[in-house]
């Protein structure tokens, strides 16, 4: 008998075997922390984050089904994409965690609100407000959910519900998050000294020195800057450099003062700082124009292109990806403005326009884009939308006057320009010069 035993025995632990093969669980993949960069790399934050990080990778190691841990490593890879700029690489790696964790938790409230916000930040923005909004029915008494909803519906235009959304996380959490908010609305509704006294709040909710109390500061001086106040605004931005060494946006921010007073190489100087430690369209973007207004066409060419190239390549991944990926058509509409591309210009300035039509911003942009065309009248359909929150932003006035002037409505027109100029006219050079040049010709 046990000549036929043996046989029965390794078919038995044949099966067994292909049973673990074909039903054991994947291995998941487990995202790297990367290096930062220049001054990022320097300090005590920069070595807690390891620690951190390398703790949470190590727990997961141990038990992959450990989805708190999970959940926390999502987390602090998104704030590693806000500090160093890499949103293409950590954010798709904070999606593949979170992904995983509502596989096993469908209804897990927090990696709802974690995923949505990486949709607004991927500018995913119709995706962002669902799940949003499927997160706030598992969990309405969240402060959290609340700045979500607040950021999801001003992006998609719905001011007034995004006003109900930020009163309700105010009420529930009034901290540096929900303060700028209030402040970022009022902006929008043309009521910048008020924007400017809920933005103080907020950065002096903050802990001096961490990321977002810094965002914030810059965020102040910014608006200080549009309201012609660029003694103020500068202070702000050497404030937020004082707390957090190198930080990218309080250097581009002293970089625009720089230009405001027509410190040309010194802004270039600035931007080139802040390129080195973050990955931001914008920083390239600013350094095309300084560059121009430096007397340097190649150098201004280059950085237009680099431009083009980063935002076309995000624009790309997003395109084949529903969630992920940088949908960048409003930006590539201006970028292609300062190549004189206005058909490639005309044609993302539509694609974003359809998937945002009530937003400020957008139709801004759908207005300018039609306004360097010729299509004047055109332009102000768009412009009128652009218009109705009662913004005051300078840029928006004069592109408005300049409109409205080509129209033949000179006395309006010229009206807007004289304010826009007369507040803050280093705003944009492009835009400043055009309306210098109609005042000029009266």
């Amino acid at each position: 008998m046990k000549k036929y035993l043996y046989p029965g025995l390794l078919l038995v632990f044949g099966l067994l075997a292909t049973a673990i093969f074909f039903f054991k669980k994947p291995e998941q993949r487990m995202p790297e922390l990367l290096e930062r960069r220049g001054d990022l790399s320097a300090g005590k934050e920069w070595l807690n984050t390891k620690a951190a990080i390398e703790g949470l990778q190590a727990k997961l190691r141990s038990n992959p089904d450990d989805h708190k841990s999970r959940l926390l490593l999502a987390q602090a890879f998104m704030q590693e994409a806000r500090v160093t700029g890499d949103h293409p690489y950590y954010d798709g790696a904070a999606m593949e965690l979170l992904d995983v964790v509502l596989r096993a938790e469908p209804e897990n409230f927090e990696a709802l609100c974690c995923k949505a916000s990486l949709c607004l930040t991927q500018h995913h923005f119709a995706q962002g407000l669902g799940l949003a909004q499927q997160a706030q029915k598992i969990n309405p008494n969240s402060g959290f959910v609340y700045g979500l909803l607040t950021d999801a519906n001003v992006e998609m235009g719905h001011y007034e519900e995004a006003v109900k959304m930020a009163d309700k996380m105010n009420l529930i959490r009034p901290d540096l998050a929900a303060y700028a908010r209030v402040s970022y609305l009022r902006e929008i509704y043309g009521d910048v000294p008020g924007a400017i006294q809920a933005m103080d709040m907020a950065a002096k909710a903050g802990y001096m020195g961490l990321e977002q109390t810094e965002w914030t500061r810059v965020g102040l001086g910014h608006l200080h800057e549009v309201s012609g106040d660029t003694a103020r605004a500068r202070g702000y931005y050497l404030m937020a450099l004082a707390a957090r060494p190198g930080y990218a946006y309080a250097l581009a921010g002293l970089g625009r003062m720089a230009a405001a007073r027509k410190d040309y190489p010194r802004a270039i100087k600035l931007y080139q700082q802040a390129r080195l430690t973050v990955k931001d369209y914008a920083f390239t973007d600013e350094l095309t124009d300084l560059y121009r207004l430096n007397g340097q066409p190649e150098e201004s060419q280059k950085m237009a292109k680099e431009s083009i190239a980063m935002l076309a390549s995000a624009a790309e991944e997003a395109d084949d990806n529903e969630q992920m990926g940088h949908y960048a058509d409003r930006e590539l509409a201006y970028a292609y403005l300062k190549t004189n591309e206005l058909d490639k210009a005309l044609e993302h300035a539509k694609i974003e326009y359809e998937r945002r039509p009530d937003n400020i911003d957008v139709n801004e942009t759908m207005a300018w884009v039609l306004y360097k065309r010729g299509s004047y009248a055109e332009a102000q359909k768009y412009m009128q939308m652009a218009r109705r929150t009662n913004s005051q932003n300078p840029v928006l006035l004069c592109r408005a006057g300049l409109i409205l002037t080509k129209l033949g409505k000179t006395a309006e027109g010229q009206a807007l320009i004289e304010k826009s100029l007369k507040t803050a006219p280093y705003l944009d050079s492009e835009v400043e010069a055009e309306g210098k040049k109609l005042l000029a010709a009266r």
